[in-house]
């Protein structure tokens, strides 16, 4: 392995959407238990850095692989289609009507009650949104299409994260 390969090469999958969690999880028990600084502790001083940096690199691509959002992007930049988040918040209509209302019925809501109602609506969406994710990844291939799909699932992301602060908020 070299420190520079992809997340999919040091983890030795297909680069897709698609992946199983469970061989992903045990595979990165496998290589940390491999090149774990701590296997090192006897080694040379260049031995130990090469370990903590092997460490570090696996724990990054690990972290990247195992969130759908961020596999997502990563699919995307690794085909020169970069998210472009900060930049690129062009959406369908429809999408930012449906954010729009969101965000109204997230300052109306009043009760813990219509907060989970619209938690269970806004999980609804992202689970249709991460199929056709894996569609447009692994099916259509097409990764300007994924960018975009991307930046939406952020927006929804974000917004999920905004729910679960009122409903904490409401429960104090």
């Amino acid at each position: 392995m070299n420190l520079l390969s992809n997340d999919f090469e040091i983890f030795g999958i297909a680069p897709a959407f698609a992946l199983d969690r469970n061989a992903l999880d045990q595979r990165w028990k496998d290589l940390q238990r491999e090149a774990h600084p701590d296997r090192f502790a006897s080694s040379d001083a260049p031995a130990q850095r090469l370990a903590m940096q092997w460490s570090v690199r696996i724990n990054e691509a690990y972290q990247r692989l195992k969130d759908p959002l961020k596999r997502a992007a990563y699919l995307c930049e690794l085909n020169g289609v970069p998210i472009q988040a900060e930049n690129n918040t062009a959406m369908p209509a429809a999408f930012l009507m449906q954010q729009m209302q969101w965000r109204e019925d997230l300052e109306d809501a009043r009760s813990s009650e219509a907060l989970e109602r619209m938690a269970d609506e806004v999980s609804a969406a992202r689970r249709t949104m991460l199929t056709q994710l894996q569609q447009t990844a692994d099916g259509e291939r097409n990764f300007a299409a994924l960018a975009q799909q991307v930046r939406a699932l952020m927006f929804v992301e974000r917004f999920a994260s905004d729910v679960e602060n009122r409903l904490d908020q409401l429960g104090q």
